[in-house]
């Protein structure tokens, strides 16, 4: 069943928060009155898209993922996509085109602590071509690269664009910690 750019928004919007998130703040976020939120969201729910763990507060499901193209994973999936890469496949920070790398990123973990030790003009270079979703992408993350995408629909730029990025990924990597079962 296909959804309306309006429907699709507003699964966006929960699938972004990894935490249930209010009916408010998604309406907010969607530009919607929450009366209109409300009711798609009671719709999600009937379908299997979300739940509602708490009055007024909605999570999404993994048919809900699924709708927006994010599949589950596996354990071994967990696994390869935290696990270090080698050089030819690590993240190469770089302010421009022309730039040669000067920090590479070899895991997750590992780019998001070069993320804070980047300057802003990288970081937004990057966000702006696409290839932070696309290094993801190529880890097997279909989640983050989605989440990295919705962040960067969302025009955030500066020391916000930073902070956003850091939380996200560091939240993924516990999730893939979590699923692979891996103890630290």
């Amino acid at each position: 069943m296909s959804l309306s750019s309006d429907e699709f928004k507003m699964l966006e919007t929960v699938f972004f928060n990894n935490s249930p998130i209010e009916a408010t703040r998604i309406a907010n976020e969607c530009n919607k009155e929450l009366h209109v939120t409300v009711r798609y969201l009671e719709d999600f729910v009937r379908r299997g898209y979300a739940i509602s763990p708490q009055k007024d507060y909605y999570v999404l499901t993994g048919a809900g993922k699924k709708i927006l193209g994010v599949s589950p994973i596996t354990k071994e999936e967990a696994k390869r996509i935290i696990a270090y890469a080698p050089h030819d496949k690590a993240f190469n920070f770089r302010a421009s085109h022309d730039e040669l790398g000067h920090m590479h990123a070899h895991s997750m973990q590992d780019f998001t602590n070069k993320l804070s030790r980047v300057d802003l003009k990288t970081i937004e270079f990057h966000m702006n071509n696409g290839d932070f979703a696309a290094w993801f992408n190529c880890l097997g993350d279909q989640e983050l690269t989605k989440k990295i995408t919705i962040i960067k629909e969302k025009n955030i730029v500066g020391e916000q664009l930073r902070l956003t990025l850091q939380n996200i990924i560091e939240q993924r990597c516990h999730e893939l910690i979590e699923i692979a079962e891996i103890t630290l």
